[in-house]
This record gives structure tokens, C-alpha cells and sequence, in this order.
């Protein structure tokens, strides 16, 4: 981030909490004479103050939000008459200042000053003053709350409390006393109709409400739900829920066991064009019809037919989809009873086909007897091919401007078993200013990419899987291959893959994918360029050659004595190594490490790997913020290949290792778990938390993990107070240019809370580090050796500011060093604890 942009997020911030200074020593502002601002609620219930925050929604009136009412402080009462009455006086008495800008100038003046005020006005809070109609009105509303929880005797009384309370404040004491507890007694039916009742009485375990529990209005509720989708799902067809009545005989008078008998009444369904009643029976479906191509106003009669699986079929002139594509996700059965749920599957499996617009589902009484419907269901297909377009600016540490744009063409229904194809183009050019000697174009940075993949509405595979991953999971299958190309971004990369993917969710809160085949192919094309992209290694390298320069060959060294790239930084590595060139021992290991991390880095890298990975998470909604997130993962790669080794002659290098096409091929096994959960602690305020634990373990034929599958530390999505891969290794100080490693730890808190509007603030810590693990890195600084090695683990702390554009949020947030690893023991804690060593992120919504 540039200087000038991170001061201006440290002014906006900084701004921020000095309006809320503010706001604290202005808030009487516009409090009249006579009237007092409302400071706080203080509810008590038989004498012990709660909290509970249901309960605190039923208030009429509620403090202010001290910064919204700042805000509101700030802005001039009457703003419209005042500055056009100022404005009238200026253009009849125009000062110095006045002159040099034109009338049309000044009323634009006055007309931003009134759009401005008008802002703060709506942006901010007017004061809460306190009213004692609405205070009556909030204590009638906790009288009725407690009597849905069975305190029917409950007396709630209200004052106005201004003790211990500053100028023209107040506070309002609720106290309610709730008297008896009222109990269920005996639950006992009376049920119309011969279907419903057997139904209740064999799912009647599974009631809401009990004899012996306190009587709650809330269960009457969840327990009439309860019985409307039981019904609905075992036959009922139409069952209305007013049908669903509670007689509950209450007595709030005398005795000493508040205990209530409670019936519960379904009554018989009402005609719509009469009153005449009609016992609720058990309906069966009797057919279904699946109109393939519909369009409205569409003749039946012109259509063709075919039946398949029981199911009929009807289409215009050719029907363009195989009858199992179509069959195979409907839910709804011939012959079996109806059930809503299996209505909104098949809405649900027919979208999954990403063939089709939304169906139309329809049931129509087969003949008189009224328990036989037939399933008329509308197929309104969506646009054989289409074509997206899309284009984005960029600004990343690696180029100053880009400019990326991506086109795909999507084809649907391929092989008439709606299967989709997707196409895929790709391609950013941008421009840096490290290639500017070397090259006269402005667009000196460019990658780009193409994918391919089919996707299939089902598991694709030999074996049937039917039983095991039924359609009611929304099986799919996903064939892709790709490639990408870079010029003048790092090593100038040519990446290929190719990947087979199942996914099914058993629930809507589950989900599984496996990729049973993840082929990639990396192809490093200008290895000659490594010193020149990673500049710590050139240093470390330079600062070592400086030591030997007059024992060197000459020609490594330009004018200035530093290592030529690339013969200088290749001859001296390979003089040192050789034993052309006698170093200390500090220094050869020095060179030797160098050495080996280029080795890797310019390596091709080959990998055959196969992962499952298992996803749960149990938010309702985006506005549902009590939930948790699991994600768990496994990963395995080039066991196929060395299961071949005794039957395949595999070429080898000078290790023994075996080679495909002249490349190592990766040998590991990853393993990641990922847990995030949020509590909600009041209508604005959030306390998100989140664990990470990852390793990745070579073995057999390697003894390092390719550098795309390593992890990293770091990043405004990681530890805010480090850049991304400066953290670690374990305490090492910032070693490479891109620090990595094979075993992460990471743990993130942070507490979401409102300031003004869509201004949000937060306050966070992130604690983390990476470590080499059973690797072939031998430095102990940067190995996890044992439970003492979590000692390492970096602490950031640090506050962010963000802006709720709905979509999505902007993000700004200030990480400080709080416990840095990279020194000493004593030195670790507040070292760079500072303005000047903070980091500065910007990101786009929340970083878990």
C-alpha cells in the first residue's frame, strides 16, 4: 500500500474515534429544558437485573448510539432557511472571497452545505427523549411477554430514575414481579378427521408440548408448525394450519397448582365456495406428467409422449433430452402418497441441472373420489449456449496497473443428458516498472489462461452409486483441464491440470467433495530470472560473494563488485560447492542453503494427488450470525505412480528418485482442518472466531512439498501484522522473499461492533506461524521440533474500520507486532509495537 493512501486510512480512522470523544461531551445538545435523555434500561425481574436481549426488543424506546447522535449534534437545525437566507445576504453584499467565484458558484455553495447537513441529519440519531406514553406502552409489552411465558398473575411497573445520572439524563427502571408459574397438565385431542388423528397419534412422541412444562406460548407455535408439516408430508394435500386450534382452561384466581389442561383441536376443512365441511384424507399421487420444452400457451393436445419409469413425458416434435436425464430427478413417485418435501425437491435436483428455468409444479385431482392427484410438471428450458464477459483493474506488489478481463461460453444439454459445457478465456496485462529499462512497452506484465469443463448432473462412474449417494444429495460430476502462461511474473510460469471432481450434500448443511484425480503440471520457463525475483536470496548470495571477491573469478562481478545474474550467481554457487573457492564453514552452509531453496523453487513441478474433503456449516441466513463452520480435508499424492514403480521402468535422477517426462513427481500427504464460529452478542455486535491447522508430509519419492501446496504467514486474511509470507518459519526474520513451509498453526479473535451507519469497527488478535515438519529443512530456527517450538507462535493485535455496502464490505485494518518471534526471548513482547511497524491492510469483506 502507497504511503499517501495508508495515512489517509489512519486520518479517516483517527477521525472516527474523535467524533465519538466528541459525541460524549455534546450529547444535551438537543435535549430541551424540561426534558431528559434517555441514558439506559434497566429491566428487573423479581428484583435480579437482566440482560436478555429478546426481552430488551420489546422497549419502545432505547438509548442512543452515542456516535449516530454526534453525528445528528453536528448538524444545524433549519439548515434550509438559514443558508438561503445567508446566501440571500451574500449575493446583496459580496465579500473578497465572494468575488472570485461566480453566483451560480455560491447558490452550488449553499446547496452542498444543505445536502451535507441533511446527510448528518440522516446519517446520525435525533436524541431518545424520554416519553412517558411509550414507557407505558413498553411496560404493557412486557406485561404480555411474561404472560406467553406462563406468569399470567405478572404485575410490571416503571420509573423514571435521574439518581446518579448527569445533567438532563435519565434512566428507566422496569420492575417485574411474576407471581406463580403456570404448568401444562394433561395433553388430550380432539381430531376431526380419521387420517389426521392416526397420523398424530403415531408421530405424538415428537409433540412440542408435554405435560409437567412450564407453559410457553413459543411451543404452541412450534408444535402448530410441527403438525402442519407433518400432515403436509404424509398425505395431506391443501391442509390449512387455522385448522389447528389449542383450547387451554386457565384459572388465575384460586389454587395452589397452576396447573392448565390443555385440548388439542384440528378441525375439518371449510369448502372455499361454501361452509360445508370435508374430513382431511390421505391423497396418493396418481400420475406424473413432465412437459419437456413448455412454453405458455402451449397446446397439450399437439404434443408427443413417451413413457419412462412410470413416468410420462411430453415434448414437441423431439424430445432433446434422454427420458433417465429428466426421470432420474424427479422425487415425486407414482404411486406414493403425497409429500410437500418431495415437491421442493424436485424444484431443488431440476435447478441442479442448470438446464432448465424454475419449474412449475402443479397437482390436479385425478378423478371424484378426491384422493388421487396428478403431477403436472412445466420444464422451461434455459438458452442453449451463452456468453459472459467480464473485465476488472488491478494493483498488487507485483505489477503497478493491470487490467484483466475473462470470457466464457456455456453450452447446455450436450450429450441430451444435461450436461453442461463451460469455456473458459482468460488473460491480464498490467504494467511494472521493474521491467522498464528492459522493455518500451507500458504493458510489460501479461498472463494468460483457458479452461474447459463438463459437468455432469450425477456421479459419473463404472459402479452405480445410487444407494449410496441417492439424487436427493444433488450429486454432480465436474471433468476439467486447464492452462495458464505468464510473461514477466516471476519464473514466467506455464501451468497444466486436469481434474476429476464428484460433490454431493446430504443436507443443506453438508456437503462432500472428492477429487478423485487432480493432475498439475508446473513448467518454470525462466529459471535464468530467479536472483532477479527474489532479492533477500541475491543478498544473502551477494553478501557472501563481497567476502571472496578478490579469490573469485572477476567476471562474476559487475562494476559495482555485486554477482552478475545469471553467470556470476551460477559460477560462484558452483565454485563454493565444488571447492574451487575455500569459504568458512558459515559461509559454505550459507551458500548451500541458497542453493537448495533455488533448486526447488525453479524446479518443474509434477503432481498426481487425489483429496476428500468434508464441509458443515449451520447458518440460517446472512443475517444469522450464531453459527459454526467446520471444514476438514485430506490429501494424498503419487501413491498411483509408486504403486507402479515395480512395473513401470521409471527413469531416475541422481537420488534414486523417479522421474515422468524428466520431472520428480510429488509424493506427500496434507491434511487440513478449518473451525469458525461466530456468537452473536447483541443486535450489532459479533465475536468471530477462528482455528487452522494444516501439514503436509513428503515421503518416498520426495523429501520437500512443492512450493504451490506449501503454506504461508501472514496477510490481511491471516496475521494482520506481518506482510504475507514475511511470518516465519518458525523464529526466523523474514528470511526469503517468499517465506514457507509445511506445517501451519493459526488462530484468529475478533469483536465486530456498529460505529455510525454502515461504519463498522473491530478489534482483533491473530496468533500463528509456520514451521518445516519432517521435511528436509534442517535449520532449527525454522523447524517445529517438538511442543516447546509453540513458543514461536507470533501474536498481532490490532483494530480495523469497515464499510457495509450491502454486497459486500470494505475493509481496513491496522495489525501491530505484539509478540514477534524473530527475537530473542526477552525482546519478544511490544518490540515493534508501534505506528511506524504496523501493517496496513485493505480487503474486501470479512477474513473469516
Amino acid at each position: 500500500m502507497s504511503t499517501r493512501l495508508r495515512h489517509f486510512f489512519v486520518k479517516i480512522t483517527v477521525l472516527f474515534y474523535v467524533i465519538l470523544f466528541i459525541s460524549s461531551c455534546n450529547t444535551i445538545k438537543r435535549v430541551n429544558d424540561g426534558e431528559l435523555l434517555l441514558s439506559k434500561n434497566n429491566i428487573l425481574v423479581n428484583d435480579e437485573k437482566i440482560k436478555n436481549e429478546e426481552v430488551q426488543g420489546l422497549l419502545s424506546q432505547k438509548p442512543n448510539n452515542m456516535g449516530r447522535l454526534a453525528l445528528y449534534n453536528l448538524a444545524r437545525e433549519n439548515a434550509d432557511s438559514f443558508y438561503t437566507a445567508k446566501l440571500d445576504n451574500s449575493l446583496k453584499d459580496i465579500n473578497f472571497f465572494e468575488r472570485i467565484i461566480s453566483k451560480k458558484q455560491l447558490v452550488q455553495v449553499a446547496d452542498y452545505k444543505i445536502n451535507f447537513n441533511n446527510w448528518l441529519k440522516k446519517t446520525g440519531e435525533a436524541p431518545v427523549i424520554i416519553d412517558k406514553a411509550k414507557t407505558l406502552k413498553s411496560a404493557e409489552r412486557l406485561q404480555q411477554y411474561y404472560e406467553t411465558k406462563g406468569y399470567f398473575n405478572n404485575d410490571v411497573t416503571f420509573e423514571i430514575d435521574t439518581t446518579e445520572q448527569k445533567e438532563k439524563r435519565a434512566a428507566v427502571n422496569y420492575k417485574i414481579t411474576t407471581g406463580p408459574t403456570y404448568y401444562l397438565d394433561t395433553i388430550s385431542t380432539a381430531i376431526a378427521s380419521k387420517d389426521l388423528d392416526s397420523i398424530y397419534q403415531h408421530y405424538k412422541r415428537f409433540s412440542r408440548i408435554r405435560a409437567g412444562q412450564q407453559f410457553d406460548l413459543d411451543r404452541f407455535q412450534a408444535e402448530k408448525e410441527r403438525l402442519t408439516s407433518l400432515f403436509a408430508n404424509n398425505g395431506i394435500y391443501q391442509f390449512q394450519p387455522n385448522n389447528i386450534s389449542f383450547d387451554i382452561e386457565r384459572d388465575t384466581t384460586t389454587g395452589q397448582d397452576y396447573k392448565m389442561p390443555v385440548e388439542v383441536n384440528i378441525s375439518n376443512k371449510i369448502g372455499e365456495s361454501s361452509n360445508a365441511e370435508t374430513a382431511y384424507k390421505i391423497h396418493n399421487i396418481n400420475s406424473v406428467n413432465i412437459y419437456a420444452d413448455y412454453s405458455f400457451g402451449t397446446n397439450p393436445d399437439s404434443l408427443q409422449s413417451v413413457e419412462n419409469d412410470g413416468y410420462t413425458i411430453y415434448f414437441k416434435d423431439k424430445l432433446k433430452y434422454r427420458p433417465n436425464a429428466l426421470t432420474d430427478v424427479i422425487a415425486i413417485l407414482p404411486g406414493s402418497i403425497y409429500r410437500d418435501a418431495d415437491r421442493a425437491l424436485t424444484s431443488k435436483q431440476i435447478n441442479n441441472l442448470k438446464v432448465f428455468k424454475y419449474p412449475n409444479i402443479s397437482y390436479t385431482y385425478a378423478d371424484s373420489t378426491d384422493n388421487q392427484l396428478n403431477t403436472n410438471i412445466y420444464l422451461a428450458p434455459r438458452s442453449r449456449f451463452s456468453l459472459g464477459f467480464s473485465t476488472d483493474l488491478l494493483h498488487s506488489n507485483i505489477q503497478d496497473i493491470g487490467i484483466s478481463f475473462s470470457t466464457s461460453l456455456v453450452s447446455r444439454n450436450i450429450f441430451r443428458g444435461a450436461e453442461t459445457l463451460d469455456i473458459a478465456l482468460r488473460g491480464t496485462v498490467g504494467s511494472s516498472s521493474d521491467f522498464k529499462s528492459s522493455s518500451s512497452s507500458f504493458f510489460n506484465l501479461a498472463e494468460f489462461g483457458a479452461d474447459i469443463g463438463l459437468n455432469f448432473p450425477r456421479i459419473f462412474f463404472p459402479i452405480k452409486t445410487d444407494k449410496i449417494i441417492p439424487k436427493s444429495m444433488s450429486p454432480e460430476t465436474r471433468i476439467s483441464l486447464g492452462t495458464t502462461l505468464q510473461k514477466n511474473i516471476g519464473l514466467d510460469k506455464q501451468t497444466f491440470n486436469g481434474i476429476l471432481r464428484y460433490k454431493w450434500s446430504p443436507t443443506t448443511q453438508r456437503r462432500n467433495t472428492v477429487e478423485l484425480m487432480n493432475i498439475q503440471y508446473v513448467k518454470n520457463l525462466n529459471i535464468d530470472r530467479y536472483y532477479d525475483v527474489y532479492d533477500n536470496s541475491y543478498g544473502d548470495l551477494n553478501s557472501v560473494a563481497d567476502n571472496y571477491i578478490q579469490v573469485a573469478d572477476s567476471s562474476y562481478y559487475d562494476t559495482n563488485g555485486n554477482l552478475t545474474i545469471p553467470d556470476g550467481t551460477t559460477g560462484f554457487t558452483s565454485d563454493v560447492l565444488d571447492g574451487n573457492i575455500t569459504t568458512s564453514q558459515d559461509d559454505y552452509n550459507e551458500v548451500a542453503r541458497l542453493e537448495d531453496r533455488r533448486e526447488r523453487l525453479t524446479a518443474n513441478n509434477l503432481i498426481f494427488s487425489s483429496n476428500y474433503t468434508y464441509y458443515k456449516n449451520n447458518r440460517r441466513n446472512v443475517n444469522d450470525n450464531n453459527f459454526f463452520q467446520f471444514r476438514g480435508k485430506i490429501e494424498l499424492a503419487g501413491n498411483l505412480l509408486s504403486a507402479l514403480d515395480p512395473l513401470v521402468n521409471f527413469e531416475e535422477n541422481e537420488n534414486g528418485d523417479n522421474l515422468i517426462f524428466g520431472v520428480q513427481y510429488s509424493q506427500y500427504v496434507k491434511t487440513e482442518l478449518d473451525y469458525i464460529k461466530y456468537w452473536r452478542l447483541s443486535r450489532s455486535n459479533v465475536l468471530a472466531f477462528r482455528s487452522f491447522i494444516g501439514a503436509a508430509i513428503p515421503y518416498g519419492n520426495a523429501d520437500n512439498i512443492p512450493f504451490i501446496r506449501s503454506y504461508f504467514a501472514g496477510g490481511s486474511n491471516d496475521n494482520r501484522a506481518w506482510q504475507p509470507y514475511s511470518l516465519g518459519p518458525g523464529r526466523t526474520d523474514n528470511e526469503n522473499d517468499f517465506n514457507e513451509a509445511n506445517l501451519k498453526i493459526a488462530f484468529n479473535l475478533e469483536y465486530r461492533f456498529n460505529i455510525i451507519g454502515d461504519f463498522k469497527g473491530a478489534l482483533f488478535a491473530d496468533a500463528g506461524n509456520i514451521w518445516n515438519f519432517l521435511d528436509n529443512v534442517e535449520d532449527e530456527a525454522a523447524v517445529f521440533e517438538d511442543l516447546s517450538s509453540l513458543s514461536e507462535i507470533a501474536l498481532g493485535t490490532g483494530f480495523g474500520l469497515r464499510y457495509d455496502f450491502s454486497f459486500f464490505v470494505l475493509r481496513f485494518d491496522i495489525g501491530f507486532k505484539t509478540y514477534d518471534p524473530s527475537y530473542e526471548t526477552s525482546k519478544r513482547w511490544f518490540t515493534d509495537y508501534n505506528f511506524g511497524n504496523a501493517v496496513y491492510n485493505i480487503g474486501i469483506n470479512y477474513p473469516f
